[in-house]
């Protein structure tokens, strides 16, 4: 929460209380963290979307797991930021297309929590081409994780929520890929199009267990990931001429993911939150250019 959006200063949160304290009109006013005790699981949380919203659970009061794959140095400095706001943090290196290795970081991060409270679904992979000439060892590769990783994330919070018995909450980031057919992208939208119904349909299986599942689509958002399909100067081209005139930030997208997490957000479940600065509305009839992203 930032010292603009109330009436007086802030200051940063009590890392033994878990609040934060705001000076109203001369009045000490104490707000609790909204997840002060509870614990979080991020995938992909090295870096980009994934790292702004493992810092922001953290934030937000949670200790929080990090998982990574591949930039080891990356998640030690987020785990690193979490710790210096004075909350518990695991670093869990592993594969969420491997369904044995999920549950594993899982049962690794209940030991070293005690329990789970969100499970955040963000670890992507994608390759860009035509799926007619495409690399299948790719193609597949971004289904793996893209899909099957998310799958396997939320199955295991699932049960995991159920062994405690004490409801849950599972937010899939999830794309406007999963009903905007983007070129040279088909194993990537049909992966996004997967959690989209996937995240639906746990959502109305696991009602009755009081765990909550959400989607947040994020638009077109300024990551370390985008540099892989777009050069600096094509980014910064395509970014003004989007309806915001600018691409989103992390933050923006880690500030809904916490928004979907807060208990106070307990009567939402099967919802899509969008992010995306207007960017999937019809703006290119109005003589802008098509979708870049």
């Amino acid at each position: 929460m930032s010292s603009d959006s109330i009436l007086g200063s802030y200051h940063p949160p009590d890392r033994r209380s878990g609040c934060s304290l705001f000076f109203i009109l001369g009045r000490i006013t104490v707000v609790a963290l909204p997840l002060t005790g509870q614990a979080a699981f991020v995938s992909g949380a090295s870096k980009g979307i994934g790292r702004a919203i493992a810092i922001a659970l953290a934030a937000a009061g949670a200790d929080v797991a990090v998982n990574y794959y591949s930039s080891a140095e990356a998640a030690g400095e987020v785990v690193g930021q979490i710790q210096a706001l004075g909350r518990k943090s695991l670093l869990l290196r592993g594969d969420v297309a491997d369904q044995n290795v999920v549950e594993s970081m899982i049962a690794d991060t209940v030991a070293a929590f005690g329990k789970l409270d969100h499970m955040v679904t963000n670890a992507v992979y994608s390759d860009r081409e035509p799926f007619y000439t495409a690399d299948m060892a790719g193609f597949k590769r971004t289904i793996d994780v893209t899909m099957w990783g998310a799958f396997y994330l939320t199955r295991g919070a699932a049960n995991q929520f159920i062994r405690q018995g004490n409801g849950g909450s599972i937010v899939l980031v999830s794309s406007p890929h999963a009903y905007i057919p983007v070129p040279n992208a088909m194993a990537y939208n049909m992966s996004k199009a997967a959690l989209d119904h996937m995240a639906r349909t746990a959502a109305i299986e696991l009602i009755d267990h009081k765990i909550r599942v959400n989607i947040i689509h994020p638009g077109w958002i300024d990551t370390p990931g985008e540099r892989k399909f777009k050069t600096e100067e094509d980014i910064a081209k395509h970014a003004v001429m989007l309806p915001w005139g600018r691409m989103g930030t992390p933050e923006e997208i880690a500030r809904g993911v916490v928004f979907m997490c807060d208990p106070a957000s307990e009567y939402i479940t099967g919802a899509k939150l969008l992010i995306d600065g207007g960017n999937t509305l019809p703006w290119w009839a109005k003589g802008g250019m098509a979708i870049p992203n």
